[in-house]
């Protein structure tokens, strides 16, 4: 019987109606003998050629016309309402032409025989479709992955209508945790609550879970992942229902729960007076343009119609990218002009800022990963620190009304050079708030960012595709995450408070413990964690050792003088600062450093500012201090030889 239905499928469309039509002829001779014997309880009819002209001519006739409403081009297996309704009609026409070649033929039937025809034909030809579909059904349901969606409603019920129309997935139950729609039964689907779902994977052989529930906050989802957690299935997520709304996802796009879930806070609705204060109607430059931080505030910034957004960025393929993208997606006469240039070039900056009028900046351009400064400290200095330096003279000169700096919570008590730099950018700006008032100076301090290019989450998942193993620095280190987008709509939103010289931190929530994180990922991912306790896990988590520099927890305050604004996610702090006398002798120290690629010199500078560096790896000092001292005495002898 498998092996016959598998012909069947397997058919190429013209046989398979071929095959219909074979079927559907031996159905309207039973029906037609049918309607008769029942009526008349008499086998007369059967001897008579009259009627068996009368049979060949309805036959005939109810084909045709069934071919003609379109019965022979509904996939049997999608059957629906509109299939049914198709043959009510075809039903209709071969009742209606029995009465008028019966009446030609001299045939004569009892007036009842049609209606009982009718009921006849209605029950077969369109009951051994539906019992067809059933088994085709079945029959391709062993093929497919057995899924349990979690939500029975709307989203859900198209879900499920969805999947199982498709070749890859089976809808074996709904889960919802509404009372009211347990136990009852959706499109065929039972319902079930979530008490009962451990038996229910177990019992039907369920792979994935998948989450129908595209409006629900992520506090609710984060408690409804921590019970799905402990199973051995594999979780995904449908898109927000925004994102379906606008045409930017399909239902069945499924895709990995994201961390924003895992961590379960949800965002708070922005300001829009806020959101528009240094935007709306005004020229705006972005530094880093193309980076995780700086394309995401362009996309902000484009929604807000500014009249010139201004792409500043190092890297051409970044600046291509983002400048494609916004061109695609924009559609607010918004003037969008990408500029290649280097933020150590303050000529460039100055000719850019004054020939555009660019009334904002924010200042994304960074180098931000850890080891990588750690092994080139001259360009971390000169980017992050002179790199800020040049862009807020500029500024200042061009009289630029806002200048934000993006900076960082490793800029607190920094163990490294990259957040030192970045702790010596803010007293730049600091320092030059207090010797102008053209512009005001203010700087957005926050942590990780999920999806930022180096973030702990694509490695993760990458790692986890590829069977593991997981790479942690620490068991116990943690950090702060909040997404791109939000972090964004943050930044412009403190920029907008500030009065000059402000450091404003953004509330990032409870720290947390990435071996935990990483944990979740692999659980989620329907797999398992494989430890001595568990050797025949699926993923090992594996410590590498603290790389030169980093910390095993960031904070995001250096003292305790933090003060509340009128936004429940934004603070500011006021921390210690140099007047721009002292800080210029520093800078001017500091740049005379970086031309003779005296590492030494610099560290012993980064080291006498009031940035509270403190660095954790004396050796890895010692390494990189050799590494550019080498640097420079090539770069000596290769300056003698050209003499």
């Amino acid at each position: 019987m498998g092996h016959f239905l598998s012909l069947i499928i397997e058919m190429s469309r013209a046989k398979k109606r071929f095959f219909t039509l074979i079927v559907d002829t031996f159905t309207l001779l039973i029906v037609f003998w049918l309607a008769f014997v029942v009526r008349l309880e008499e086998r007369a009819p059967f001897y008579d050629t009259n009627y068996w002209l009368l049979y060949i001519c309805v036959c005939i006739t109810s084909l045709f016309v069934f071919a003609r409403v379109g019965l022979y081009r509904a996939v049997l297996r999608y059957l629906h309402f509109h299939a049914l309704g198709i043959i009510l009609v075809g039903s209709l026409a071969s009742t209606a032409s029995l009465m008028i070649f019966a009446f030609y033929l001299e045939a004569p039937i009892p007036r009842s025989v049609p209606i009982i025809y009718l009921s006849f034909c209605l029950v077969f030809i369109g009951g051994l479709r539906v019992i067809a579909r059933g088994i085709i059904g079945k029959e391709s349901s062993n093929k497919k992955q057995n899924v349990i969606i979690y939500g029975a409603g709307a989203a859900g019920r198209q879900l499920a209508t969805a999947l199982n129309s498709g070749p890859e997935f089976f809808v074996t139950g709904f889960v919802d945790d509404d009372l009211a729609k347990q136990n009852q039964v959706v499109q065929g689907i039972g319902v079930f609550g979530t008490i009962k779902l451990d038996d229910l994977v177990a019992k039907k052989n369920v792979t994935s879970i998948l989450l129908a529930l595209p409006s629900t906050t992520r506090s609710r989802r984060k408690e409804i992942l921590l019970n799905l957690e402990k199973l051995p299935v594999k979780v995904l997520t449908i898109p927000g229902m925004a994102d379906i709304v606008q045409g930017k996802a399909n239902l069945e796009e499924f895709k990995e729960v994201g961390v924003e879930d895992l961590l379960g806070r949800d965002p708070v609705e922005p300001r829009e007076e806020l959101l528009a204060a240094n935007i709306k109607d005004k020229v705006v430059l972005v530094t880093g343009a193309g980076g995780s931080i700086g394309s995401e505030l362009c996309r902000q910034i484009i929604m807000l119609r500014p009249t010139r957004l201004v792409l500043f960025e190092l890297s051409e393929y970044s600046l291509y990218a983002i400048e494609k993208e916004l061109n695609n997606t924009s559609d607010r006469g918004v003037e969008i002009l990408p500029i290649l240039g280097s933020v150590q070039k303050r000529n460039q900056i100055e000719n850019v800022l004054e020939a555009f009028g660019v009334q904002t900046i924010y200042h994304a351009a960074a180098y931000k990963h850890v080891p990588l400064v750690e092994h080139n400290v001259i360009e971390g200095v000169r980017n992050n620190v002179f790199g800020t330096l040049n862009t807020a003279k500029a500024a200042i000169k061009a009289e630029v009304e806002t200048f934000v700096l993006i900076s960082t919570d490793k800029a607190v008590r920094p163990t490294n050079v990259m957040g030192t730099t970045k702790r010596m950018a803010e007293l730049v700006l600091q320092g030059l708030a207090k010797t102008q008032s053209s512009t005001r100076f203010s700087m957005v301090r926050f942590g990780n960012v999920l999806g930022s290019s180096g973030s702990v989450v694509p490695l993760f998942r990458k790692q986890i595709r590829e069977g593991g193993p997981i790479t942690l620095t620490h068991m116990d280190i943690t950090r702060f995450f909040m997404t791109i987008p939000e972090a964004s709509q943050l930044v412009i939103q403190a920029g907008a408070m500030a009065k000059g010289g402000d450091v404003f931190v953004l509330d990032m929530g409870e720290s947390v413990k990435i071996y935990d994180l990483a944990t979740k990922m692999v659980r989620l991912s329907g797999l398992e964690i494989r430890d001595k306790d568990n050797p025949d896990g699926d993923i090992e988590i594996k410590c590498t050792g603290l790389r030169p520099g980093e910390k095993l927890y960031e904070e995001l305050l250096i003292g305790d003088n933090v003060f509340g604004t009128n936004h429940e996610r934004i603070m500011t702090a006021k921390e210690i600062m140099l007047e721009w006398g002292e800080l210029d002798i520093v800078l001017c120290n500091l740049n005379d450093a970086c031309n003779t690629m005296d590492q030494e010199k610099i560290r012993g500078l980064l080291l006498d500012a009031p940035t509270g560096f403190n660095p954790t790896d004396d050796i890895c000092d010692l390494v990189w201090q050799e590494k550019e001292n080498t640097i420079s005495t090539r770069v000596e002898s290769k300056l003698k030889r050209v003499k």
